[in-house]
């Protein structure tokens, strides 16, 4: 049996050079002239100011990745730029291993784009960033950044994932973080982020294709589909009539099967477009966003928890944002909301997108990433609740106990409720007619 990762108290941050905490108590002992420092060399606090307490650090409970801490201040001398209450993020959860070992991939990306942020002119909202640096060979990263304030000041309550339900013009919602997701995207690729973004955010389109894949068979898929038929005839109730038929699933078992064959054509169409390569949001889910209203009452979000901030084909980052969304978004206003982003994205100097060919990528990348992951949703879902055998739907309150098997439901079915009424085997059909596929990827 392997020996366990020994704990790390401090790494040397690549960026400031400082030695940067891996977890609450390595801050709790670095105290106010860590905290001074590491503010001074991000940029963040000028040179005659200091922290001179903390008044507040304590964990915060939640999340699937790293530690997390409530961290308030005081300085020497308060500003009003200055946050007093301030949110740590770790990549590192030395208490948990299945959140370290997730974290601490995803966190380089989010540290880069705390750092962009602070870019004169970046298009969008984003918590102010205190402090952030990585250290790339321990995996390990610290992220102090303004702690948004839920409630208060004109900031609607936080808005949980897959609870749309629950509030007021979930449609209003998802246009504000698509004109978001979309003036990022524009901004990037006119250039206004400047040159060095692309080296801050390098782009290698043949390894984007090759990652993430399948890792299923065609009959192993054929299998997973009758399980979940399986499933949803012991919880009819938790899906709609259009999905909820043996015939369907005998269906998706067949077309997942050629759907994997053609597998790296698909993913090779999906990085070789460079109109739709862009810094995106990988996870833009409603949960990830803020909201408020403006001086003439328009809604307007801003963005966290940038996990694995990257180039990438915009139609990710839709579906990461959109596959919280209610299956009625989905239904009747996808459309809309595509014809939304490309406009803000032609609008704010990005590429013109043709709306037909964003769903295309879309469609193909929902449906990669339905065959790879969620597919397996049935058995994650009874693992952890299996009472859900007895729930009278979707919104039944037992669902509000568990947010892992809440989304789980939620975006398996939204990605069955796509692979149906979208005819993904059509899709599939139209992409391996275009020869221009197969040409070498290069951007």
């Amino acid at each position: 049996m392997p020996e366990p990762e020994p704990v790390l108290r401090f790494a040397r941050g690549d960026a400031t050079g400082l030695a940067i905490p891996a977890h609450g108590d390595a801050l709790r002992a670095g105290g106010e002239a860590f905290l001074t420092e590491a503010f001074q060399a991000f940029g963040s606090l000028e040179p005659d100011n200091r922290v001179t307490r903390i008044t507040r650090l304590e964990r915060c409970p939640g999340g699937s990745t790293g530690e997390k801490l409530f961290l308030s201040v005081e300085y020497q001398k308060a500003r009003p730029h200055l946050h007093c209450d301030l949110f740590v993020k770790f990549s590192r959860d030395f208490n948990d291993p299945v959140r370290d070992a997730r974290g601490k991939y995803e966190m380089e990306g989010e540290i880069r784009l705390a750092a962009a942020s602070r870019l004169p002119g970046f298009p969008i909202r984003l918590p102010v960033a205190y402090f952030a640096d990585y250290h790339h060979e321990s995996r390990t990263g610290a992220l102090i950044t303004e702690r948004i304030a839920f409630g208060a000041g004109g900031i609607e309550p936080h808005r949980p994932k897959c609870l749309d339900h629950e509030i007021d013009e979930p449609v209003a919602h998802y246009r504000a973080i698509l004109r978001a997701l979309a003036r990022l995207a524009a901004a990037h690729r006119s250039g206004r982020l400047g040159p060095e973004i692309d080296s801050r955010f390098p782009f290698d389109a043949a390894r984007a294709a090759a990652a993430n894949p399948i890792p299923y068979d065609a009959q192993q898929l054929r299998t997973r589909a009758e399980q979940f038929a399986d499933f949803v005839a012991k919880c009819p109730r938790l899906f709609p009539a259009n999905i909820a038929s043996r015939a369907f699933f005998d269906r998706l078992g067949r077309e997942a099967g050629e759907f994997v064959r053609h597998e790296a054509t698909v993913k090779r169409f999906l990085q070789s477009d460079p109109d739709f390569i862009a810094l995106c949001h990988w996870n833009a889910n409603i949960d990830n966003a803020w909201f408020w209203r403006d001086a003439v009452g328009a809604l307007q979000c801003g963005l966290m928890d940038w996990g694995h901030a990257d180039r990438m084909n915009v139609a990710f980052s839709l579906w990461g944002c959109l596959s919280g969304a209610p299956l009625e978004v989905w239904d009747h206003h996808l459309e809309e909301l595509l014809g939304l982003f490309a406009g803000e994205l032609h609008e704010h100097g990005g590429p013109r997108l043709d709306v037909a060919e964003l769903n295309l990528h879309m469609e193909l990348y929902a449906a990669t990433m339905g065959l790879a992951y969620f597919l397996d949703s049935p058995a994650r879902i009874l693992a952890r609740l299996p009472e859900v055998v007895d729930a009278v739907g979707p919104r039944d309150p037992m669902f509000r106990t568990s947010e892992t098997v809440r989304n789980q439901l939620h975006m398996s079915r939204v990605f069955l409720n796509l692979w149906q009424t979208h005819d993904v085997a059509a899709s599939l059909q139209r992409l391996l007619r275009r020869s221009s596929v197969q040409a070498p990827i290069g951007i």
